[in-house]
This record gives structure tokens, C-alpha cells and sequence, in this order.
């Protein structure tokens, strides 16, 4: 381990990160439409992208800066368990190339923004979508702060800020100023900065995997070391838990506990606010489709990144934070130059989600509880301008959590947000198939979802966390460990269900669905022309 600051990595980590503050800037003149003052504009970037923006900015919000870190921390520090991440974006493609194309028809017909305007607009029902704008911004925080620890990890590695330094000013001054870079472009230019910056981001994440993938086993021998020495490393003793670290291959008894949380985190994952708005800012459902075709490709990128974790241990990368094993893994094992390179990567790969999802909880805010319950007739500057001034709100909340908790608590409160926003699944793929379920059957069953779930979360405790410890615990009726999420999924069907089949037999009165079985299936054409939005048709603050 280097010690004190890499003055060759920072410099050019330095570079990077210069060069993709002006780029967000310059986005703001990118296809700069002729009324730029409306969410359509600045939250979805007029809804124009083609498919290798979409897939660039797709890439750019679901592979983050959390996941270039965590994933392969987690192999450095359990093994295989880390792996779940690679089945489960495989599981996801094929699961939303059957609802994201009906859920753009829908929404560019009907000028829909969030998942929550479908839902208002599909059910008739105010208090559902508020339900599933709540879920939205909820599960969305500790995911934004989780980016911002991605930076610190790289500031702490580099020798800057980070929890080396006693003082308060001069530990967090460097993120203090990347937070202020990345709120002032996304404020100035939306959604356009981070689609700009996603290419700038995923060539340099796909270089320094190509490169670490064939360099770094070189340096340690090749893959037969590398699994060899991990393999004797997983063997050893616990001290906290009395049993060994962890698997270089997942036992019988973690099978279960590995499917559901594949299974679980692929239903999971486009039902966050970001992963949504990159997907309406496309310009046709063909652009979608196209677009999650080769999605895969960054799966086959995850699985590389995930041998990082083997190779952290073979190289005898030693932290007490998992979150810095690859870092650190980096500085330890690249030249100065190259590891300034690495770094940036990870940096860019925060800046990128953590921009997208800002203006996903901005919108949620704006249309779903300004717009529904505030201020009814709001004009789309008002909207637009709302929506900025909350994107900076939410990245300051981000930041307070960074700065004032527990690094493990930010980590195990990003899982519990995977376990909340599952629980919207019903409402929203549900509701793009059939209009069957009650509107209040299922805010019951998303209210018994996220109950259960967030009380199942809160009694697990762990070595270092006594609660809010973990997201797997035995099912009741099984006694197998599974995904609390997908537990509280399906408790949150089951009473949609039943309580549907009560609520038709008493004719209970249902809300209005203002969409038709033509919009699910409807596309805008290739062409790429900027059309006006579609006039707001939500129901009436006294119908809804």
C-alpha cells in the first residue's frame, strides 16, 4: 500500500474529472430545443434520444459507481455470495423487453413523466401514485449517497479527504467540491449533461476492465494463483462469526438465499425512479427494444469486474472498509498514470447515476405531490423549474447522509431500498397488462408490503450492525434464508389479490382509467422529430 497522496493518479484523475464538469456544461447548448422550459426538456431530455445514447445512458444509471466498488467487495469479502449480481442482469433484460416498450407507448401518448403518472392516469387514484412517488424518492436517497461514497473511496485511496484526516474541512472539502460540480451542471443542463457524459464514462470503465482483466493476473500468475490463494484465504476463520470467511463456491445451504435475491434484484431494478427516466427520454419503443438487446454486454463487463474481488485477495490488499479493497487494489497494482485513469472511472461512474437520479426524484416530487396536491395548475416552467430546485434538495440530503452516517449503515439502507421499491411492482407492471387489480387492493398490499419488509430488514442484525444488518431472512412456512424483498412481494400480491376478488364483489367504485389497449402498443416512428408534448389529461384534482 502507497502512502500519502498519488500526486501522478490525482493529477489525472483531476483531468477526468475537468473535462467531464465541461462537458455537462456544453450540454446544456446540446440539442438545445427552441422552449427549453418544461420537464419534457430538462427531466428527459425531450424525449429524443436514439439507441446508443438510451443504451449509453441506461448503462450510465444502472451500472454505477456503487456497483464498480461493491460488487467486487463483496466477493473480496464473502466470495461467491457477491456473485448474485451477475444472474440477476442477466434475469432483467429479457424481463423488460415485455414492459418498458408498453410503458414508453403509454407515457409519450399520455405526456407521462414518472411511473407515478401512469399510475395516476391507469387506476384513477391520487393516493396510490403519491404511494408509488413516496417509494420512488425513498428507495432513490441512500442509492444517490451510495455514489458519493464511491467518490469518497476514491479520494480516501488518492490521499485527499477521506476518513484518514482528522479534520473536518480538509476530510471532506474534496467531495464537498465534486458534490458542488455535479448539482450546478445538472441544475444548468438535466438529463442531456449525464447522456453526454455516460460515453465519457462507460469507454472508461470498459478500458480499465479490458486492461485489469489481462495485466493484473499477469502480475499475480495467472487465474490459478488467483483462485488458489482467495480459496485459502475463504477457508480462514472469522473471528466475529467463529465460522469460515467465506465460499469460493456458494454451498447448498446459500443456494436459496442466492436465487431470491438474483431473482428479487432483477424485478427490483428497473423499478427505480433513474432507470425509468432513462428510458422515456428514448425516442420510439423500438429504441427501447434495441437498447436492452444489448444491454447484455455490460453484464459480461459486471462479471469481469466481479473477479476483482479474487484479485484484491491474491494481491493481499488489506482494509478495514470492503469499499476500498479496489481502489486500493488499483493504486497497489498499476502504474501512477493508469491508476489516476481507474479512479476517474470510478468517479465519472458516480457522477453519471447519481445526476440521473436526482432528476428522477425531482420529478417524482414535482408531478406526483407539487403538481397533484400544491400547486394543480402549474405551468411546465413552474414544473421545470421546481424540479431543478429539487435535484439540488435531494443531492444535499445525499450528502448529510454521507457525511453523518456509518458507511456500512448507507450500504445495508441502499438494500432496504431495493426492498421498497419492489414493492411497486404490482401498481406499475401490473397496471400495463390488466386493469383487473383494485386501486385499493393494491395500496393494501403495497402498504403490507413495505411494512413487513422494512420491519423484516430492521430485526437482522450482523457482526458489525444490530440492525438493518442485511436484507436475507428465513421465509416463514420454509425456514430456507431468502430475499426480504421478494418475501414482502409476494405478501404484497397475495393481499392484491384477495382483496380485489372482495372488493369486485362488492362493486366497490373504481377509478378512471384515461388510457386505451391502443396506447400500450403505439410508437412515435424513427424519424427523431421533437413533438410538442401531449396536453396534461391527468384527472382533476376534485376526480382523483
Amino acid at each position: 500500500m502507497k502512502g500519502g497522496v498519488n500526486g501522478v493518479a490525482l493529477a489525472v484523475f483531476i483531468f477526468f474529472f475537468l473535462a467531464v464538469t465541461v462537458m455537462g456544461f456544453l450540454a446544456a447548448r446540446w440539442r438545445k430545443p427552441d422552449n427549453e422550459h418544461s420537464l419534457d426538456e430538462w427531466g428527459l431530455g425531450g424525449r429524443s434520444f436514439g439507441t446508443w445514447i438510451t443504451w449509453f445512458l441506461l448503462g450510465g444509471d444502472v451500472y454505477t459507481a456503487y456497483t464498480f466498488v461493491a460488487v467486487p467487495a463483496a466477493i473480496y469479502a464473502a466470495g461467491a455470495a457477491g456473485f448474485f449480481a451477475v444472474p440477476y442482469t442477466i434475469l432483467v433484460y429479457p424481463l423488460i423487453f415485455t414492459f418498458l416498450p408498453r410503458l414508453w407507448s403509454v407515457s409519450h401518448k399520455h405526456g407521462y413523466v414518472t411511473t407515478a403518472d401512469f399510475v395516476r392516469g391507469r387506476f384513477g387514484s391520487k393516493g396510490l401514485s403519491l404511494a408509488v412517488a413516496f417509494t420512488g424518492i425513498l428507495a432513490t436517497m441512500p442509492y444517490i449517497a451510495l455514489q458519493l461514497v464511491g467518490i469518497q473511496a476514491v479520494l480516501d485511496v488518492l490521499g485527499i479527504g477521506g476518513d484518514g484526516s482528522t479534520n473536518w474541512l480538509v476530510k471532506d472539502l474534496p467531495l464537498l467540491i465534486a458534490f458542488g460540480v455535479l448539482a450546478a451542471y445538472t441544475y444548468s443542463s438535466g438529463l442531456r449533461a449525464p447522456a453526454m457524459i455516460a460515453f465519457v464514462k462507460d469507454a472508461l470503465i470498459y478500458i480499465v476492465i479490458v486492461v485489469a482483466i489481462i495485466y493484473i493476473p499477469i502480475k499475480l500468475g495467472g487465474f490459478d494463483a488467483i483462485f488458489h490463494k482467495a480459496g485459502d484465504a475463504f477457508a480462514q476463520t472469522n473471528p466475529a462469526t467463529g465460522n469460515p470467511r467465506g465460499a469460493l463456491t456458494s454451498g447448498p445451504d446459500t443456494q436459496w438465499t442466492y436465487a431470491t435475491l438474483a431473482l428479487g434484484s432483477a424485478m427490483a431494478m428497473f423499478m427505480y425512479p433513474h432507470s425509468i427516466t432513462a428510458t422515456l427520454s428514448s425516442r420510439s419503443r423500438n429504441v427501447i427494444r434495441r437498447s436492452t438487446t444489448v444491454m447484455p454486454l455490460y453484464t459480461l463487463m459486471l462479471g469481469l469486474l466481479a473477479l476483482l474481488g479474487f484479485m484484491a485477495i491474491a494481491a493481499g490488499v488489506k482494509v478495514k472498509n470492503g469499499q476500498l479493497a479496489i481502489p486500493q487494489l488499483f493504486e497497489d497494482m498499476f502504474p501512477d498514470w493508469f491508476a489516476g485513469v481507474a479512479f476517474a472511472a470510478i468517479g465519472i461512474g458516480a457522477l453519471v447515476p447519481a445526476a440521473i437520479m436526482s432528476i428522477a426524484a425531482a420529478n417524482l416530487f414535482t408531478r406526483n405531490i407539487y403538481k397533484d396536491f400544491l400547486k394543480p395548475d402549474a405551468t411546465a416552467a413552474q414544473e421545470a423549474k421546481v424540479s431543478k430546485l429539487v435535484s439540488l434538495v435531494v443531492k444535499v440530503g445525499a450528502l448529510v447522509f454521507v457525511l453523518t452516517m456509518d458507511k456500512t449503515v448507507a450500504i445495508n439502507f441502499q438494500l432496504l431500498g431495493g426492498i421498497w421499491i419492489l414493492q411497486t411492482f404490482p401498481a406499475l407492471v401490473g397496471g400495463l397488462f390488466t386493469r383487473w387489480f383494485h386501486r385499493w387492493a393494491l395500496l393494501a398490499g403495497w402498504a403490507v408490503g413495505m411494512l413487513y419488509g422494512t420491519l423484516a430488514a430492521y430485526g437482522v442484525a450482523s457482526p458489525t450492525q444490530k440492525h438493518f444488518g442485511g436484507s436475507s431472512k428465513e421465509i416463514p412456512g420454509i425456514g430456507e434464508i431468502g430475499y426480504i424483498g421478494l418475501t414482502a412481494f409476494v405478501l404484497n400480491v397475495v393481499v392484491t389479490v384477495v382483496l380485489t376478488v372482495v372488493l369486485r364483489a362488492l362493486k366497490a367504485p373504481d377509478g378512471i382509467d384515461e388510457t386505451s389497449p391502443e396506447d400500450y402498443t403505439a410508437d412515435a416512428g424513427e424519424k427523431g422529430a421533437r413533438r410538442p408534448s401531449p396536453p396534461d389529461t391527468r384527472l382533476s384534482p376534485a376526480t382523483g
